[in-house]
C-alpha cells in the first residue's frame, strides 16, 4: 500500500481542516483568506514577509494566473515553515528552505489526496491537461507533479 509522506499528510490535514476538498477550491483567495494571510501584487519577484508577525505574500502579477498560483504555494510555505529574513542566513540554509518550498509547492497546488480521486495511472498528453485544466498549473509543473505522483505510487 502506498504511503505517503509528511508533506502529503501535512497538506492533506492543512487543507481539510479549513473545508477545502476540492480542486476548484484551490486558489489564492480562498486559501489566504481561510489561512488569514495577506496577499498584494506587484512587479517585483514574489516573496513571503512578516511584518508585526503578521503573514504577508507579494506576488509578482505580471505572470500567468498559473504561475501566480504555483508562486503562491511556494511563498505558502516560507509563511507556515520559514522565519527571518533569508538575506541574513547562510546561503546553504536558504538553499534548503528553497528547496524545500519548491518541494512545498508541488504538493500544495497539486495535493495527493486530490490526485487520488482521479485514477490517473500515466502521463499521457490527456492526462497532463487534464491535471493542468483541473488545478490551474502549467503543463510542466503538471508533468512533473504527475510523474513524482505515479512513480511514488508504483514503488509501493
Amino acid at each position: 500500500m502506498y504511503s505517503t509522506s509528511h508533506t502529503e499528510d501535512f497538506v492533506k490535514e492543512l487543507y481539510t481542516s479549513v473545508g477545502i476538498l476540492d480542486p476548484l477550491q484551490l486558489n489564492i483567495k480562498i486559501i489566504s483568506s481561510k489561512l488569514e494571510i495577506r496577499v498584494f501584487y506587484w512587479h517585483e519577484p514574489s516573496q513571503a514577509i512578516f511584518l508585526n508577525n503578521y503573514p504577508y505574500i507579494v506576488l509578482n502579477s505580471q505572470q500567468s494566473d498559473q504561475a501566480m498560483w504555483q508562486d503562491f504555494c511556494h511563498e505558502l510555505c516560507h509563511v507556515l515553515f520559514h522565519s527571518g529574513n533569508q538575506r541574513r542566513i547562510r546561503e546553504s540554509f536558504r538553499q534548503y528552505q528553497e528547496a524545500k518550498a519548491n518541494q512545498f509547492m508541488y504538493h500544495a497546488c497539486i495535493p495527493s489526496f486530490m490526485l487520488d480521486e482521479l485514477n490517473i495511472f500515466d502521463t499521457t498528453y490527456e492526462s497532463i491537461r487534464k491535471v493542468c485544466k483541473l488545478f490551474n498549473v502549467e503543463y510542466e509543473f503538471a508533468s512533473k507533479r504527475l510523474t513524482k505522483y505515479i512513480f511514488n505510487k508504483l514503488l509501493c
